[in-house]
């Protein structure tokens, strides 16, 4: 069986999942829309695929499901529609930057029996999946604390700032989906703190560069997230999760897996430096999962309703901000 995808939006991210779907098994790409004609006809030649419009596609017989790669406010628009015409919905995370939109949308896809599947690569990065494994399979015993650092090495472009979210809704929002997967359990209370330490700039639009959450679960697990804006090192993503039993820990990915000792000491290759070529495989896999869940009916790994919950944990992290105080979410 062959899921035939159509790409909605030909962009930087558009290019990495046509990528993808080009080199799953089962999958093919057979369409792409796109207002830049210049990027649509790019993706036509490195894919072969047709160019056409979002109502042609919704209303083409040839496409079983479409992955929404357009800006974030028209994700949940276009979940609607697709889930209306009984296509199958891949869509990057967020649904929308508002709650209330995304429940509203998740209720009309649930009232088509609607499949939708929410764009949380780092659940399928090969070391973050071995990790959550060694969890599963005891390894560590309980659950009880974890660590998470996300840094990225340098700022978005400020327009992108103004648009994003913030580095809550934004940035920060996959970790809490993230710290979701590992904990086990629902996050009860939300602690967080954040400043503008890296560009004066990013203040005056309203946003931070500077965060730290603490999540806690109704049972006093603890996750602490750190993010920033800026990470003069390159790209720095890791996890450390502490167990009863033990601990287990994702390290940073290098430009190569070497390590050289000289006379002046000893030296390691520099950190991949982008999210693009540092989750390459966690797109693949990700896509990968769609597939296989269309192809199966088993249920979508990662869905609506995760994307919801870790909405409401940046909400939550916001309103801690405001108040000074730990917000409940229980």
């Amino acid at each position: 069986m062959t899921i035939r995808i159509a790409i909605l939006g030909a962009g930087r991210i558009g290019q990495v999942h046509a990528r993808a779907v080009a080199s799953v098994p089962g999958a093919a790409l057979v369409a792409v829309a796109e207002l830049v004609a210049e990027m649509a006809e790019h993706m036509r030649g490195q894919f072969g695929c047709d160019i056409r419009e979002i109502n042609q596609i919704a209303a083409s017989d040839d496409a079983d499901a479409v992955v929404i790669c357009t800006p974030t406010d028209t994700h949940a628009d276009l979940i609607e529609q697709f889930t209306a015409a009984g296509k199958a919905v891949f869509c990057e995370k967020p649904i929308d930057l508002d709650v209330e939109r995304v429940r509203a949308c998740l209720q009309k896809v649930e009232a088509v029996d609607g499949r939708l599947m929410l764009g949380f690569n780092r659940r399928f990065d090969p070391d973050f999946m071995a990790l959550k494994a060694a969890i599963d399979e005891g390894r560590i015993g309980d659950v009880e604390m974890i660590a998470i650092t996300s840094r990225d090495p340098g700022p978005p472009p400020y327009d992108y700032i103004t648009r994003s979210g913030g580095i809550f809704r934004d940035m920060m929002i996959h970790d809490f989906d993230v710290a979701r997967w590992l904990l086990g359990e629902e996050v009860a209370s939300v602690q967080a703190a954040a400043s503008v330490l890296t560009d004066a700039e990013i203040g005056k639009l309203g946003d931070y560069d500077s965060a730290n959450v603490i999540l806690t679960t109704a049972s006093g697990k603890h996750c602490m997230i750190t993010n920033t804006r800026r990470a003069a090192y390159g790209y720095d993503q890791r996890i450390e999760v502490h167990g009863s039993k033990g601990a287990v820990a994702a390290s940073n990915t290098h430009e190569a897996n070497i390590e050289i000792a000289d006379a002046s000491g000893y030296h390691r290759p520099p950190l991949l430096n982008f999210f693009m070529t540092r989750y390459v495989a966690a797109y693949a896999n990700e896509i990968a999962a769609f597939v296989q869940a269309l192809t199966s009916g088993s249920e979508m790994p990662t869905t609506g309703t995760d994307g919801l919950k870790a909405l409401e944990l940046a909400e939550a992290a916001l309103q801690s901000i405001e108040t000074g105080t730990a917000v409940r979410t229980q």
